[in-house]
């Protein structure tokens, strides 16, 4: 399935000591790209949220919020007043610096660590960080579904504008042959009789038809793109199974945007390849139109993981 490395995903788990939230956002990157912003009470749980995520997520660098929300005590026996006279104490020091100070709301103060006499470990929290983990990568990733299955749809539509150019310039390439034949025979004859007026009348047939059959060769082999179409049309049917609108899908290991982006290389030089060897101006633009479309396809992989 392709899957886009654009995403947020949000959850939230309640505890009797109060609630956790986790954010997860995710933008594009080369890479998987980790970064924690966690209180101190949670840090010693990274570790298990990166394993989480490496799980599941591939490539793209992925912002973890987490913040707690403590339950207000409403027992007033349940204040640990040496913790509040402590912050009593460095607000006093504040303010004799800045006397304009405001003081402290009281849930400012009951959320101050060590306020409320409930002892907390990393255990404390555990559980909730692991609900409100999985809920938000849940979420991060049906988003980055949705978002993956648009792409694919964006890329398969200029695929098929790419089929049918290839489709036209294959139609077209026996024409250009022919019209070139006649071209070089024109050509020829009048550069004969312009240097040597009757001059066909001192040429053998047999050595008029071999000179124009071999220069009629040559520029065929020169505009000779059966190879570079073939390629395309091999390069197009593994585009459709990577993104899974060619039948069904093949098990392959490896990042799909890579794999996205090493394939439009390969469009690229053959549609490069073609414009080189135009034979005529159809070619030309032809050449021309698969480079644009090959690039906005490499533009939208830019965003799959």
């Amino acid at each position: 399935m392709i899957r886009s490395m654009t995403a947020f995903g949000a959850a939230r788990a309640d505890t009797d000591h109060g609630s956790v939230s986790i954010e997860l956002r995710s933008v594009n990157s080369r890479f998987l790209d980790l970064h924690f912003r966690m209180p101190d009470e949670l840090r010693a749980l990274e570790t298990a949220l990166r394993e989480l995520l490496t799980k599941t997520v591939a490539r793209g660098k992925v912002e973890v919020r987490a913040s707690i929300h403590r339950r207000q005590a409403t027992d007033p026996d349940s204040i640990n007043l040496a913790a509040l006279e402590q912050a009593a104490a460095l607000f006093r020091k504040v303010q004799a610096v800045f006397p304009d100070t405001v003081p402290p709301r009281l849930s400012e103060l009951l959320a101050w660590p060590g306020v409320q006499a409930v002892e907390e470990d990393e255990d404390t929290w555990r559980e909730a960080v692991q609900r409100a983990a999985a809920e938000a990568l849940a979420q991060m990733q049906a988003a980055r579904d949705r978002e993956g299955e648009r792409l694919a749809a964006m890329i398969a539509d200029r695929a098929d504008a790419v089929a049918a150019i290839v489709a036209e310039v294959e139609q077209r390439m026996p024409q250009l042959v022919q019209e070139y034949r006649d071209k070089l025979a024109r050509k020829l004859r009048d550069t004969v009789e312009a240097a040597f007026p009757g001059g066909f009348q001192n040429i053998r047939g047999e050595e008029l038809s071999e000179r124009l059959a071999h220069e009629a060769t040559l520029f065929g082999l020169r505009i000779d793109v059966a190879e570079e179409l073939s390629r395309l049309h091999s390069h197009l049917a593994e585009l459709r199974q990577l993104i899974g609108k060619g039948g069904k899908k093949a098990e392959k290991s490896g990042s799909a945007g890579k794999r996205l982006d090493f394939l439009f290389q390969e469009m690229n030089r053959e549609a490069n390849t073609l414009g080189s060897k135009a034979g005529g101006l159809e070619v030309t633009r032809a050449a021309m139109d698969l480079k644009l479309l090959i690039e906005q396809m490499r533009e939208q992989a830019q965003n799959i993981e």
